[in-house]
């Protein structure tokens, strides 16, 4: 195993996963660790992965990507429907790179659903039929997420009682599975979770800043968002004709400046409700992680360089070295 300073050695298959509210310096936090254990940064986020949101979604700059190798960032296409199953089988090869190239990976992200299938494995549900996937996109798009639902109603209505009748993401995956499966979403979630990395131990971090600090920086990302292209992000979306069914205009901050660039908003309501819903989506957060991600560090604050933070996660790390 390769040293990487301090005597220290990477532990076998072990992974640091980090989770946190938007906003609460995840990133950073993830290359300070990526240089301190020779490691891999993973994106963990699920807006992040789309090629044409760059600014919008937060993610890495150019030159936070020199610093440290990262994986899984503005890969997707718009059109493509990226969700955890397809998330799940791109991390876990590129987890296993890293474990293969003796390097320590860290995956980062605020979508508690990915790091939540990651750590403690998913449904094992097939890979959906891509003609039913298009037929499902093609209802929604032609006859609203409201006619979907009613013929998901008709063949699986155990399955629809477990989705919003207005989520377009979950009632079409909730068709789409039925239709290649023949069997309801509500009997693949009877069934035992099947992980997708078996070989894998992880270091769970979580980041849980005060609501208040968190709120400020919400309202000043969103500010440098607009200030650093993040209208023309959005005015590419809609000069493409992006459904507005698939994740990628889902991403915060888009429907709200699609809004204002359709006319239907004046700047100033569409910047005011992108940041009351990222505020909302950010407490969320806080309260899903504070609740069900089970840490071996935490750090009640946002991460803005702390070295002493770093020293607890190395303890922690070189603890599950030795008993490796």
């Amino acid at each position: 195993m390769p040293d990487f300073g301090g005597g220290s050695q990477v532990p076998e298959n072990l992974a640091i996963v980090i989770g946190g509210p938007t906003a609460s310096g995840k990133s950073r936090l993830a290359i300070d660790l990526a240089l301190t254990f020779d490691g891999v940064v993973v994106n963990a986020d699920a807006s992040q992965v789309y090629k044409s949101i760059p600014v919008i979604s937060a993610a890495p700059s150019a030159e936070d990507k020199q610093k440290a190798p990262h994986r899984l960032y503005e890969y997707l296409e718009d059109e493509e429907n990226g969700n955890v199953v397809s998330w799940l089988e791109d991390a876990a090869a590129e987890i296993r790179k890293a474990f293969s190239a003796g390097r320590t990976p860290v995956v980062v992200g605020g979508s508690g659903l990915y790091l939540d299938n990651l750590i403690n494995g998913s449904t094992p549900i097939p890979e959906v039929d891509p003609a039913v996937r298009g037929e499902a996109l093609e209802i929604v798009n032609g006859e609203g997420v409201g006619a979907l639902f009613e013929r998901l109603s008709a063949v699986d209505p155990e399955g629809a009682a477990l989705v919003n009748p207005a989520d377009a993401t979950r009632v079409r995956r909730a068709f789409e599975i039925f239709m290649t499966t023949g069997l309801s979403i509500a009997e693949w979630f009877k069934r035992p979770m099947v992980k997708k990395l078996p070989e894998a131990r992880f270091l769970a971090i979580r980041l849980l800043p005060e609501k208040a600090v968190l709120d400020r920086r919400c309202n000043l990302r969103f500010d440098i968002m607009t200030a650093s292209g993040a209208l023309e992000e959005v005015a590419g979306l809609l000069a493409r004709q992006v459904s507005e069914s698939l994740p990628v205009m889902k991403a915060k901050g888009v429907p709200e400046l699609a809004a204002y660039l359709r006319g239907e908003t004046g700047f100033e309501e569409a910047a005011e409700n992108a940041k009351l819903h990222t505020r909302q989506y950010a407490k969320r957060q806080l309260t899903w992680f504070r609740n069900k991600l089970e840490a071996d560090v935490t750090l009640p604050d946002c991460y803005a360089g702390q070295a002493d933070f770093i020293n607890d996660v190395k303890k922690q790390y070189n603890m599950l070295q030795k008993f490796a």
